[in-house]
Formats: structure tokens, sequence, C-alpha cells
């Protein structure tokens, strides 16, 4: 801007300033009122803030909380320190006052100060409606704060809002974030009203407490003749992924279904979900046919396909649609990358994995980030390149992260090195991040090598420590009800009879040459005994359960909570070729499919 024009815009502003003061200076209430609704700018803000001070109308709680609820909504100024600022000018504010406040640090990044507010507010005799309650209780959601949730939910009881669903469902979320599942039940339970909102914060609240099954089990339950609540897309969602989680396939199709048939299917979200859901059951087909039939795919919805055909074992297939996303113009993300490292990490492709980590930052500008890292120590600790594994570690620009030298830590015990092995719990040892599956996997490796000694005194050191091993547990579905087994299982009703087939089909598969691999035993017996201890694994159980309680042919899928053993990969794909049957287990890092006595790892694993 030349001087002469600068000259000239100043007199311009200044006028329009001096007009607009001129204009608040005449105002009455009422016009002043509406001169703080149509505010837009910072400017007008800074002015009528001063003409609200200067005539003392802050005194007026009218007009000082339309100001507040402007200063915490413009967007040119959503400056919680300067809606501060202002609520201090307020002589005696009301619990109106106190509502936009709470809210405002409910959404901010001081949560706390809400629950202080909210206890000065209290402090001070007004009345807290459920409104304030609610926001109050969202901070406590933000900070995770469990005793300010309780505090407040008793003064809920106490004000008589027990009948306010919108607040007790807010409350429910508390209570789920906090990790108390049975709190959260007797806040659903005490609703004089449910709606969908209520239930969809029930199933969540099963999913982040480890109820998953309970998940499954409530979308029937609020569709029964008792409560008539129907289902929406959030619901599907979450149902979605519970069933992703239990591998429960027949219900995941059951859901897919009443999303085409209530109008859900053009979704984007809920059809990323369903890919993501088939894949991780095994159905790579029916992923594939959801992804294909998507009119507008997003980086989302590729990432999807591409990790679902990774985990599966199909690592070409899934860089072949990496290839075809940069055809179709999509840029991939840090979730993409993640997806293509992993494709190359479990089909042992190196040197591809090695392209595409350098090309994620050169080409596309992604940042490698703790993920990437362990997908390459993967990648390279497959390939025996352990060296280069433990170098890439420790040459990272971001801190190890323990999930990393537990990768690591897995490679050391399919190449049984355990020196290496030694050093990188070490390293566990000093980021206090040890659990009892690192001793495991420690111990697995000795037991291979025949190292009993060492292992006597790692089992002797968790032993003193009292440090418990995770239990090894499977899940099977059957007619949309999710069966779970565990090591020498017999809880389940029908245990006498999956018991006899296990031991049917063990002497089957001894006739097809099936010889139980011992290595997988971790105590010092003798090579019969050690062979009867494998016979009963939580995925052999689960398998005899499909074998018996299937017809012939259909396929059998299992899900696993820890890798599988060798004795157990070794038990399935003899079973695949004897009984025909097609095998899917899907363990804590990838699928196994078996077919006509073969495994599509390869091997590789």
């Amino acid at each position: 801007m030349h001087e002469s024009e600068k000259m000239t815009a100043l007199p311009v502003a200044t006028k329009a300033q001096t007009s607009y003061q001129k204009l608040l200076q005449t105002s009455s209430s009422t016009r002043l009122l509406s001169l703080i609704k149509s505010c837009t700018t910072k400017s007008h803000l800074l002015q009528i803030h001063a003409h609200i001070l200067r005539t003392s109308l802050v005194l007026d709680p009218t007009i000082s909380f339309r100001f507040l609820s402007l200063v915490v909504a413009l967007s040119p100024l959503k400056s919680i320190t300067y809606s501060c600022q202002f609520f201090d000018q307020i002589e005696k504010p009301t619990a109106f006052h106190y509502n936009k406040m709470i809210r405002a640090y409910s959404k901010s990044d001081s949560p706390a100060e809400g629950f202080y507010l909210y206890r000065d507010l209290r402090r001070r005799g007004l009345c807290a409606d459920a409104m304030a309650s609610s926001f109050v209780i969202k901070s406590c959601i933000r900070v995770s704060s469990l005793v300010g949730g309780i505090q407040v939910h008793a003064r809920i009881l106490r004000d008589g809002h027990r009948s306010d669903s919108l607040l007790l469902t807010t409350l429910m979320g508390l209570y789920s974030n906090c990790r108390k599942y049975d709190e959260a039940c007797k806040v659903f339970d005490e609703m004089p009203k449910r709606d969908t909102v209520a239930w969809n914060v029930l199933i969540s609240c099963c999913l982040h407490n480890n109820r998953t099954r309970d998940a499954l089990g409530l979308f029937d339950i609020m569709q029964s003749q008792i409560h008539r609540c129907e289902p929406d897309d959030v619901t599907c969602l979450l149902v979605l992924q519970a069933c992703a989680s239990l591998n429960a396939l027949e219900f995941g199709e059951r859901v897919h279904k009443y999303i085409e048939e209530h109008g859900y299917g053009g979704a984007s979200n809920l059809c990323n979900c369903l890919v993501s859901m088939y894949s991780r059951c095994g159905s790579l087909d029916k992923a594939y046919g959801v992804f294909k039939g998507m009119r507008d795919k997003n980086v989302v919805s590729w990432s999807a396909m591409i990790s679902g055909l990774a985990v599966n074992g199909y690592g070409r297939e899934a860089i072949e649609v990496f290839e075809e996303m940069q055809k179709m113009g999509v840029l991939p993300d840090d979730q993409t990358f993640t997806g293509v490292l992993c494709a190359c990490s479990h089909c042992g492709l190196v040197d591809e994995g090695k392209m595409f980590f350098d090309l994620m930052s050169k080409e596309f500008g992604v940042v490698p980030n703790v993920h990437h890292y362990g997908c390459m120590v993967d990648l390279l600790g497959r390939a025996g390149q352990l060296d280069q594994a433990y170098q890439l570690i420790t040459s990272m620009d971001i801190k190890p992260d323990p999930t990393i030298w537990r990768t690591l830590l897995g490679a050391c015990r399919i190449h049984g090195s355990d020196s290496l092995a030694e050093r990188v719990v070490g390293h566990l040892i000093e980021l206090k991040a040890q659990e009892a599956g690192d001793y495991v996997l420690l111990m697995n490796i000795y037991s291979s090598a025949g190292n009993w000694e060492k292992l006597t005194e790692v089992r002797k050191f968790m032993k003193e420590k009292a440090i418990k091993t995770t239990p090894g547990c499977s899940t099977i579905e059957l007619k949309g009800v999710v069966h779970e087994f565990v090591v020498d299982d017999v809880s389940h009703l029908r245990k006498d009879e999956i018991y006899k087939m296990l031991d049917e089909i063990n002497s089957q598969l001894k006739i097809a040459g099936y010889v139980a691999d011992v290595t997988s035993e971790l105590h010092n017996l003798g090579a019969e005994d050690k062979a009867h201890a494998l016979s009963y694994h939580s995925e052999k159980l689960a398998i005899a359960f499909g074998v018996l309680s299937t017809p012939p042919g259909t396929p059998i899928r299992v899900a696993k909570n820890l890798r599988i053993c060798v004795d157990c990969h070794n038990f399935a794909m003899a079973l695949s070729g004897v009984y025909n049957r097609e095998v899917i287990i899907r363990d804590r890092t990838r699928f196994h499919h078996f077919r006509e006595g073969h495994c599509s790892c390869n091997g590789y694993w």
C-alpha cells in the first residue's frame, strides 16, 4: 500500500471506530443486546467490553451473560483466558454465568478448572442445574477424575436430577472412561428412559472394559420387545468393532445386513469399519467386496484394505492396492505406510520394505513414527537380520517404546539368539516395562536351546517377583454365539464331547504323520509327557469344538489372544489336510489360513 493510500485508509478506519463508539453510547440495553448478538469482529468486541465496564452495565446479569456467551463463542477470540478475565469482572455471577464458563473449560486445555468452578458455584450457594452438572462431568472425563465424578454424582442425586436421561448418559461415559463397568451399568439400570445414545454408551463401555461379548448381546437386547430401541449408525460402528475383536464373522454379517436395510450403507465410516471387520475375521473376499462397492474411497478406506491384506499374509496384493491408490490420486498417510510395511514384514519382502520406508519421507513427506520403525524391526528380525534390527532401534530419532523391543525379542525367539534376547530384556527392564510375556519368550529361547538351567532361573525369578503370565485364550463363533476356551478347559457344557473329539482328531493326525513339536513345552519333561501337556491347548479345543459342531467342509475360524505356538500351528495344518477343512486362526499378530495341509504364511511367521 502506498503512503497516500495509508493516509486515506487510516481516517476511514478511525471514523468507523468512532462511529461504532457513538452507536454504543446512544444504545439502550435492548439495542446493546442486539449489538452483542451481531458482533463478529475482535475490534467491536473490545469496544463493547470497554463500554460495559465504563457504564457499569457489567452489573446487569442479562448483558454480562450475553457478552460472556459472545466471548466464549466468537471464533477470532476464542480464548478461555479472556473469558476468565471477563468472568472475574462480574461481581455477582449467576448460575447461567457459571454454566457458560464450566462448559468452556470442559472443551479447553484446562478442563480441571471446570470442576473447581463448579465447586465455587456450590460454595456460593447457587443451584447447579442439570446442564452445569453435565459440563462438569465432561471436565472430569477429560482428566479421568473418578473422585471428582463421584462427588458430582452425589450432588446430582441430592439435587433431584436422577430423571435427566441426557445427564445420566454423560455420567455413564465418566464411569466407562474410568474403567468402572459395574457403576456405569447401575446408572444405566436406574435411568427412567433409555434412548439409543444411552445404549451406545453402554456398548462402548463394554468395549473399553474387556466385556466385548456383552456388546454383541446388547445389540439384540436393545431391539427386543421389552426395550424396542432401534440401533443407529453409531451402534453399528461400535458393534462392528466388537465383531472384529472377537472374530465374530456371522454376527458381523448380521450387522452388515442391518446397515443395508436401514439405509446406512452409504456412510463411508461404516464401510471402512466393515472392510476392517471382514479383514480381521479372515474374510478377505467380503472385505474386498465392500471396498469395491464404495463410491467415495478416502485414505482411510485404502489403508483399511491394505492393512487387511497385510495381516492375512497377502503382501504382494497389498502393494498392488497401494499402487492403485496412487493412480487414483489419493495421498497415503502414516496409517497407509504402516499397512504397507506390515505387508512386507509378514511376507519377507525385505528389499521392498526398505524401499517403501525410504520413499515415505522422501517422496510423500511422511515422517516415520514408532509404528513404522516397529514394522522395519519386525521385517529385519523375521529375515534373520537381527544385528541390523538392533542397530535401527538404537539409531532411531525417537525414543524406542517397549513394543519395539518386544518385536525384536520375538525375532530372537524365531532365530534362537539367546544373547541378544538377554540384552533386549535388559532394555525393557531399564524402561520399567518388562511383562510376563517377555520372560516367557526368553524361556522359549532357552527351551529350544535345551538350556534348562537358565530357564529354571527365569522361572524362579518370576515366582519370586510374583510375575504372572497371561493365560492363552481362544474363541470360536457358532450361530452368532462366541465360545471361549483356555488350556485344559473344563467349563464348556459340551466338554466331554469336545475332549472325545480332540482325542479322535489326534489319533487321525498321528496316522497321517503328525508328531507333536515338544519344543513348545517349557517344562523339562520327557517327550511323551511334553506331548501330553501340549494336547489340550486352547486353540486345539476350539478347533475340536468347530469340527464337532459344524458340517463337514465348513471353515473353522479361531481367534487367539497370544501368538500361536509351533505345535498348534502344525496341528492345524495337518487337520486342514486330513479333515478337508479350511482353518483360519488369528493370533496376536497375524492370520494363518490353513488349506489342504498348507498355511498361507509358508512357514514365515
